[in-house]
């Protein structure tokens, strides 16, 4: 049976397009990245014990270890949530994953399909820094500089 931190990891990246060949254990998601590189993603705590309020992806080299930790806060991808019905937040929440007695579940408000989306996209940004480029990266011709056109004139 898996945990919530599972379940919602899966939900972000089982499909293999971000995190080639996943494999979710525990509360982390493991997978391919590019040739010796490989990438965890986990849920973190930002200093307030219990609530997860980002997601960490750690590059790795297989053979060297960490070389990049990239943090996604869930308030800078998906912002205020606002949390309609609920007198208590009148401005919104800022999201994030609270635990307690052994149970977790998102805080005063469920991500939407959008949400997530939102989530892989980010974390799909930040690993394709990484990822060997297939193609040549073209350039565009130099312009000349502006004394140079003035010369020219």
């Amino acid at each position: 049976m898996s945990n919530f931190f599972e379940q919602e990891l899966r939900k972000l990246f089982v499909d293999g397009e971000i995190i080639r060949r996943p494999k979710f254990v525990g509360r982390a998601c493991l997978g391919d990245l590019d040739g010796d590189l490989r990438v965890r993603a986990e849920f973190i705590t930002m200093g307030v014990s219990d609530n997860y309020e980002a997601l960490r992806l750690t590059v790795l080299n297989r053979k060297e270890g960490a070389i990049d930790r990239g943090v996604l806060r869930f308030r800078d991808v998906l912002g205020v949530k606002p949390v309609p019905g609920n007198p208590n937040f009148p401005r919104g929440v800022s999201p994030y994953i609270w635990s307690d007695c052994g149970k977790a579940e998102w805080y005063a408000f469920r991500p939407t399909a959008a949400d997530y989306a939102a989530l892989r996209r980010a974390a799909g940004d930040y690993l394709e820094v990484f990822r060997e480029r297939d193609t040549p990266v073209r350039r565009s011709p130099s312009r000349p500089s502006a004394k140079k056109a003035r010369e020219e004139r």
